[in-house]
């Protein structure tokens, strides 16, 4: 560790499960997080079978369970370890894998954002040792991907410089071997991911991307200036990915693809695999979302935002926002802010950089629940889909939800 890296000294997990004569020297650090997983050799294998890059590749798997998980899950754990590790020493020398077990995680922060912090951090420590400010890109243990990835990675960072992360494309399987109900229950659930998303950039919210763990990429230095993956036991990726993109020149990669899986599973409290359950569980026939009257409402408020730069008529703007805004941002709190951001603001770039690091992805996801729970209930996902694509021009109706999908995939590749 080099003697300035205040990151490593103060922030990271300070236990280190990697010897420094194992780092090598990679230029991409892919990390996944492996809780009790059934079938992690499938995404070993697709990382494996991937077009090599310019730069070396390093795999961290961080195999993890909690102190208090149950005697069988640690069992699990070991024996994927000791499988992983036979099918390591089967492959071509093309990448390096690290796999770190660690049964004993914790009780009260046991969960995905631990497991992905460590292998973060020792992810870091690498390329540290080298003076090399690499790039982590995050993955799961439960996804594969397109032969292009790692690639497609390199080159998208090597083209930006000042890129410090991206979000990937990716596309849930609609088809595959298990129960008919699991694949509905994706359909509908990646068109509400990709929605909500595109009806934040239908009302020209800055940070508007999507937040998914698995198909995630950032730069070591950013990671470390944002201070590191958070120990959420759900959401760590959407409250990580809401520190970086605020940092500017955020990307998309569209030109390769990650594929999760569709399946349920109990290893976190709210996210796909969750909803997946929740979704068979509950037997629905069709999954709700927001109504498209709450982005109309962000549009216009976001349309205020430059017209309020040296503006004095802040409580003339504020009362012609509609109930919505008023009760969630009263006008006690919305003219001290406004009257701040221009006394520190000596140009209007400026002062959006202000707005939007107060009015940021967390606080536009707190509007969109409150106007659901208070104004605008949520409407099928259908009927918000078609709203999308009437913004766009298209008429969606006639389509099942499955072109609906495939439809706003395409869209959200070609015009990002």
């Amino acid at each position: 560790m080099s003697a300035s890296n205040l990151y490593l000294e103060r922030y990271a997990y300070q236990q280190k499960y990697l010897a420094a004569s194992d780092y090598g020297q990679p230029d991409l650090i892919v990390v996944l997080p492996c809780h009790n997983e059934p079938d992690l050799q499938t995404s070993l294998e697709a990382l494996a079978a991937c077009d090599p890059p310019k730069g070396e590749v390093a795999v961290i798997v961080v195999i993890n369970a909690s102190q208090a998980s149950t005697k069988e899950v640690k069992q699990h754990n070991e024996q994927t370890l000791a499988a992983c590790q036979s099918w390591v020493s089967a492959q071509s020398d093309r990448y390096t894998f690290h796999f770190i077990l660690e049964n004993e995680l914790p009780k009260k922060h046991a969960g995905v954002g631990l497991a992905r912090k460590i292998g973060m951090d020792e992810a870091v420590r690498m390329f540290d040792a080298q003076g090399q400010d690499g790039v982590i890109l995050c993955f799961d243990a439960d996804s594969t991907c397109e032969p292009n990835l790692l690639t497609e990675v390199e080159r998208l960072f090597d083209e930006n410089p000042k890129t410090p992360g991206c979000s990937i494309h990716f596309e849930h399987p609609l088809e595959g071997t298990l129960v008919d109900e699991v694949y509905a229950g994706i359909l509908s659930y990646e068109l509400h991911l990709r929605y909500y998303v595109d009806g934040l950039k239908y009302a020209a919210f800055p940070y508007a991307f999507q937040t998914i763990g698995s198909s995630m990429a950032v730069r070591s230095s950013a990671y470390q200036k944002q201070g590191g993956m958070n120990r959420r036991k759900a959401g760590e990726d959407f409250y990580f990915l809401h520190k970086i993109i605020p940092l500017g020149n955020f990307k998309e990669l569209n030109t390769t693809k990650i594929i999760p899986s569709p399946r349920r599973s109990d290893r976190v409290p709210f996210g796909t695999g969750r909803a997946i359950g929740t979704w068979l569980d509950e037997g629905k026939s069709e999954l709700l979302s927001y109504d498209p009257q709450v982005f109309e409402v962000l549009k216009n408020f976001f349309a205020t935002v430059d017209p309020l730069y040296q503006s004095k008529e802040t409580e003339f703007v504020w009362n012609h926002y509609p109930q919505s805004i008023q009760q969630f941002i009263p006008l006690v709190e919305f003219r001290p802010q406004i009257n701040e951001f221009n006394a520190q603001a000596n140009s209007l770039a400026t002062f959006q950089k202000r707005f939007y690091q107060w009015f940021d992805g967390f606080k536009a996801l707190k509007f969109v629940h409150f106007a659901r729970d208070k104004f605008y209930p949520n409407v099928p996902i259908a009927e918000g889909v078609d709203w999308l694509f009437e913004t766009l021009g298209k008429n969606s109706q006639p389509w099942d939800l499955k072109r609906k999908l495939v439809e706003l995939r395409v869209e959200d590749k070609t015009h990002s």
